[in-house]
């Protein structure tokens, strides 16, 4: 008898062991997403080359952080393959490329294909670029990255193109004609390929570039110490990886302090002497770093307007992923995809926004939505939180048309000031504690701060969010979601290491495909700011934030076709 009961006690001990285990386990690995829901299984390169999940090309790349490994389901790692192999950028011949043999925008040069065509709204419009070494010797290999726009400046109107790269130092752009009159092409280098495999090497070698901090207090003694999504040496560290989602993130342990004593995080700084003096070369603000690529020939070309029976039209585009995916005329933007709703006047908005609760997650960007709508609408005032400036939380609210607006940043990594550790939430984990319903919309963005970080960093973040959507979705269908896309910026020596295009342009083209399929609806950013005559900077102008404002409203309250 006694030794059932010692033999049931040992079962038991086990079993307990076991269990603690696999709690232990769980706690730091990744839930795995369902296999019902992953979209977005096929889609077009920029090479117009369809790729499927079964085909992912494999690539063998040295892992971001020797210590933490991601573990994936079979679903999650042929996305996470095939997401990279979509954005493989072309490399130049292999061997050291010499300053003078890199792409020199001065010395290269565009042609119109046809320029003395015929040409009416709606036809295509074919450009050839054609890229020339410092010496004025054609380049042989593809790789660079262009930004490229046609634009009529007396009726504040553009759109982008789409670029397409031969490989052969040759690249074809191509626009759809959107508007009648006399139109212009604009084409701009913003980095030689030679440029761009320095700026593959930092992300994938420097992911600590930028570093953060947390500061440590008891009573009156402090203490602080360097944070990362990683963090290198042998030193010991504080865990702080987010128990539900499993993102990762350590600071080095205070010398006198515990790590239960943290209390906030901070933007670090940036570290320096990242180039070597020949890679240094390739990033001149007026020699190299978007610089403008002069056409040989005629830079313009006349458009007539399409006859009236079918004018209704002209601009649309069936399919979401067609290109330019909206144009600006008279300084208004217009997407193909849907009608969009100018709110020119305050009571517009208050009408469209009554009764609605509003959060707005992501960084700086967004957060210039919560400002624009907080100093429009006239009884939407903001609550005092406390919160530090530009930082957050915020939230406005307007009693009398019962309208909530609230903002709040994501979670790290990100580069803002002092943000208290109790308000460092990621946006997953805040999407699980939301209802949802028909009076609630969400917008969120998030890309800026991780463009220092393997793309597998991103690809994390992104599927714990999307699975956070999926899931709100499913308990609340009628809620409203809305992802705002990255945007350009203006770039110098400094900047490109850090924000380059380049690297947002990886990273939206990635939450592109990531949330392909899926029930959520776009403002395009990206093609807003690009498209503008304004200059590039990160926190666009108010024009072009009204016009994403109004593409936002636009999805709240949609005209009625």
């Amino acid at each position: 008898m006694w030794r059932d009961s010692f033999r049931l006690q040992i079962f038991c001990l086990l079993m307990a062991v076991l269990a603690i285990v696999v709690l232990v386990h769980n706690f730091f690995q990744l839930e795995h997403l369902d296999d019902d829901t992953v979209s977005g299984s096929n889609w077009i390169t920029e090479n117009n080359v369809q790729h499927s999940l079964s085909q992912a090309t494999k690539t063998t790349r040295k892992p971001y952080c020797g210590y933490k490994q991601q573990t994936l389901s079979k679903r999650e790692q042929a996305e996470q393959e095939s997401l990279l192999a979509a954005i493989q950028w072309p490399k130049p011949p292999d061997g050291k490329i010499a300053f003078v043999q890199s792409t020199d925008p001065a010395r290269s040069d565009f042609v119109i294909v046809k320029p003395s065509g015929f040409f009416k709204v709606g036809d295509q419009l074919e450009v050839l670029v054609r890229m020339n070494d410092f010496q004025g010797k054609p380049k042989q290999y593809g790789g660079d990255y262009l930004q490229a726009r046609i634009h009529s400046p007396l009726l504040k109107a553009g759109a982008t193109g789409r670029i397409v790269d031969c490989h052969n130092g040759l690249y074809k752009v191509f626009f759809t004609l959107l508007w009648p009159g006399e139109v212009k092409v604009s084409v701009s280098l913003v980095h030689p390929s030679e440029a761009i495999q320095v700026l593959l090497r930092l992300r994938e070698e420097r992911p600590d570039r930028v570093y953060f901090k947390s500061s440590f207090k008891s009573g009156r003694y402090s203490e602080t110490t360097e944070c990362n999504v990683c963090l290198p040496g042998d030193l010991p560290v504080c865990n702080f990886t987010d128990l539900y989602t499993g993102e990762p993130w350590f600071c080095y342990k205070p010398r006198k302090l515990s790590c239960a004593s943290r209390i906030s995080h901070a933007k670090g700084g940036y570290q320096k002497g990242l180039l070597t003096q020949e890679e240094s070369l390739f990033f001149q603000s007026d020699v190299n770093i978007k610089r403008p690529i002069l056409s040989s020939g005629p830079d313009s070309v006349i458009v007539k307007p399409k006859a009236f029976t079918d004018s209704g039209s002209m601009d649309r585009a069936e399919d979401p992923t067609d290109s330019p995916s909206g144009y600006y005329y008279e300084d208004q933007w217009r997407p193909r995809t849907h009608w969009i709703h100018h709110f020119n006047k305050s009571d517009d908005i208050t009408k469209c926004l009554q009764g609605k609760v509003i959060h707005l997650f992501g960084d700086s960007t967004i957060r210039q939505w919560f400002e624009y709508l907080t100093a429009v609408v006239p009884d939407l005032v903001e609550f005092n939180l406390g919160s530090p400036k530009n930082v957050g939380p915020f939230m406005s609210v307007d009693l009398k048309h019962n309208i909530l607006l609230k903002f709040r940043c994501h979670g790290p990594p990100i580069r803002f000031s002092t943000v208290f550790s109790s308000e460092l939430r990621y946006v997953a984990n805040e999407l699980n504690g939301i209802v949802g319903g028909r009076n609630t919309v969400i917008a969120i963005t998030i890309w800026s701060h991780f463009s220092t970080f393997p793309v597998e960093v991103y690809i994390r973040r992104l599927r714990n969010i999307r699975r956070s959507i999926i899931q709100l979705l499913d308990r609340s269908p009628k809620t409203l979601i809305i992802i705002r896309t990255a945007n350009v910026q203006e770039l110098g020596p400094e900047v490109s290491l850090f924000n380059s295009d380049w690297y947002s342009f990886q990273l939206d083209s990635v939450m592109r495909k990531m949330f392909s399929g899926i029930a959520v609806h776009f403002v395009d950013a990206w093609e807003m700011s690009l498209a503008h005559y304004l200059p590039h900077n990160l926190h666009p102008e108010e024009v072009i934030v009204k016009n994403q404002i109004d593409a936002f409203l636009s999805y709240v309250c949609p005209l009625q076709t």
